[in-house]
Order: C-alpha cells, then structure tokens, then sequence
C-alpha cells in the first residue's frame, strides 16, 4: 500500500446538523492529523462551514443546497480548476452527491468518488440512482451492516462495492462517571436531584420523543423520583414543550438545548432511552451514552441493532409503541442491577468497538484504495 498523502475533497450539500455533520468533520479531522490534506466544499449557510473553520479545517463554500443547474455550474467549474490537485472526492448527502457526480461526468480526468451513505432510508431502484451508486462512485460505505445488506437485498447492489464503517466517537472524551460523584455532577449542571431518564437527540419527529413522553407519563406515579432529562434542540422543541405540560409533566421533563458539552450531560444520566423510527444509521448518541456507561432502551430501526446487544446492553422495543417502550423502562428502572449488567457489557463494547481511530483507519484504508492512481 503506498503510503503518499492525499488530498481528500469532501461534499455535504446539508445545511442541518446532526450526526451525519458531526461524523463528516470528525473523519476529516481524523484524517488531517495523519498528514493528508481535506477540504470540506459545503453551502456558505450551512453550520457545517463554520463548526469545519472553527476546527481549523479547510472550507470552499459554493452554492450547492439544490440540484440545479447554477449549483452544477458552481460546483464543475471549481472541479475544473482544483481537481488535477485532487486524489478523491468523498460526496455524503443526495444532493451534493448527484451534483458531484454529473460533474465528474462531464470533466475529463475527474477525480474518483467514494459516495458515504449515513442512513436507511430506501433507494431508488430506477436506473439513474444505479448509475450514480454502481457507476459514478467508485465504491460506496455505509455506516452499518443492515444498511449494506438492505442495498444488496432490496437495489441488487453488488457486496463487493460496499463498505460498512460505523462511526467512530472520542472515547477519550465520553467516560464513564463514578457513580458516587454523580449527585454533585448533577447539581453542578443546574438540575434537581435525579435519578434520570436521558435523550439526547435533535428534536425532529422521528427520534422518537413524543413517544418518550407518553411512556414516561404512563410511569410517572410509579417511579415519582425519576425526571427525564432532553438534550437538544430542533423543530419539535414548542410542540414537545406543550406536550410535557398537558401530561402534567413540565416540572419534571428538563429542556436543556442544544450542548457542546454532550459527555457531561451523558453523565448526569442513568439510563439513556432513543425511540427512533427514521431512517437510523448507528446513532452518535447511543455509542456516546454506552461509552459513559449507560444502559440503552431504543429501536431495530437501521443499524441500532449491531450497538445495542438486546438484553445484554439494553433493550430493543417496536418503534411507535409507547407501551411497549413503557414496559422497557420500567423493567430498567425497577432493576438497578440489571442497569449495572446492562452498563458494564455497553461500555466493553464501546471501548472494543466505537473508537474514533478504528473508523478513520479504516476509512484510510478505503481512500488509498480508490484515490487517483498518481
């Protein structure tokens, strides 16, 4: 394998933030600090630009949020003028990835394209979309097993053209906290005594929070000492604030935002809860909390299942289904043993599998083997 640096061009047309925008800079960095060259090209309003600049990270901002000709435009001319100085491309969202595609198309000697998939959500099966993930990119990844085996089962994609790379997390940063130490942690962050239910997650529809809110309402009498503790923000934040009042609950369902900060809200958790029913790859969130320690109730929804070990980590329940996920946290929260079983056999797991060196070593591995010969 040579051992030459490469330069790595990046594409996120997203202007949101999430996972998929936390993974694409934590790679990039990773992979700057073994010496190659990245370069994130992004919308200039899209947070990723600024968190990338912040980060020190080279950023070319051109207009790409839409699949329209002034965005091709943009984006084939910028190729026209860089892409002898680049080794590979690494496209991550649809949009970026049609237009980076149809640019290589029409610039002789384009550099390759790996195209990253971060979700489950089902693939075209028309002959354009199997031209843009079997033809114009010179090899797939994806960030779990299920979603290379749904592609293969569902859009005939060949094995051989896929790569699954779950993202890796800072295991440096997200430790377990001394049981003992919590209470004090707790009170240091702003919040009344616990025990506490946690989600950390942007509060879209499909994480699963409104769910979360009926379950817990349906324990509340039960378990009056246990609070639910929501970190993150988005477009549901007026609505789930609403709901906590109706159900009586808005004294005890903590709204805390968005945080910079994630692992110290992590640790003033014991038992960390995702609902999911979206389009999952591996959530951050979930291998953040079993790094910390957390016992885990969520979904088999996309790639959950290969995190969380159902009823050796945590516990796997129908998405949609505010008893059934009711019924989990109660078995959790009624069994601290169990809670204790749960942490120990997440954490191994996370400190065996989760590091973010194990995902940028291998990512390494898929950029040498498909960047431009030279």
């Amino acid at each position: 394998m040579s051992e030459r640096k490469l330069h790595i061009v990046h594409t996120e047309s997203s202007c949101g933030w999430g996972g998929q925008e936390i993974r694409v800079l934590s790679e990039m960095r990773g992979i700057q600090e073994r010496g190659h060259r990245v370069t994130l090209v992004t919308p200039p309003e899209a947070r990723i630009a600024t968190v990338a600049r912040d980060m020190g990270l080279t950023v070319v901002t051109l207009p790409i949020t839409r699949k329209r000709l002034p965005a091709l435009w943009a984006l084939w001319q910028w190729l026209r003028r860089e892409s002898a100085g680049i080794d590979l491309l690494n496209t991550h969202s649809s949009t970026d990835s049609w237009l980076t595609a149809v640019a290589c198309r029409l610039l002789p000697g384009a550099p390759p394209i790996v195209r990253t998939r971060h979700v489950s959500s089902p693939v075209s099966r028309n002959r354009q979309t199997r031209w843009l993930y079997q033809r114009a990119a010179a090899h797939l990844v994806v960030t779990g097993e299920a979603l290379r085996t749904q592609l293969q089962r569902d859009n005939g994609f060949a094995a051989a053209s896929m790569t699954s790379v779950p993202t890796g997390i800072d295991l440096a940063r997200f430790v377990r906290l001394d049981p003992a130490a919590r209470p004090a942690h707790v009170a240091g962050l702003g919040l009344p005594p616990g025990p506490y239910l946690g989600i950390l997650a942007t509060l879209r529809n499909w994480k699963g929070h409104a769910y979360l809110f009926d379950a817990y309402a349906e324990l509340a009498s039960e378990f009056p000492d246990w609070r639910l503790l929501v970190v993150g923000d988005g477009p549901q934040r007026h609505n789930l604030e609403r709901r906590a009042g109706e159900l009586g609950l808005a004294g005890r369902i903590h709204f805390v935002g968005n945080r910079d900060d994630a692992e110290r809200w992590f640790q003033a958790m014991d038992l960390f809860v995702l609902p999911s029913y979206g389009d999952e790859g591996v959530p951050q969130s979930i291998m953040q909390a079993m790094a910390c320690g957390l016992p885990v109730v969520s979904t088999p929804v996309g790639a959950i299942a290969e995190a969380v070990d159902a009823d050796r980590s945590g516990l796997l329940v129908a998405p949609r289904d505010a008893a059934a996920l009711a019924a989990a946290l109660r078995r959790l929260i009624a069994d601290p043993a169990l809670r204790a079983e749960f942490s120990a056999a997440g954490w191994e797991k996370a400190q065996r599998q989760f590091g973010l060196a194990r995902m940028v070593d291998r990512m390494e591995t898929i950029f040498r083997a498909h960047a431009r010969p030279r």
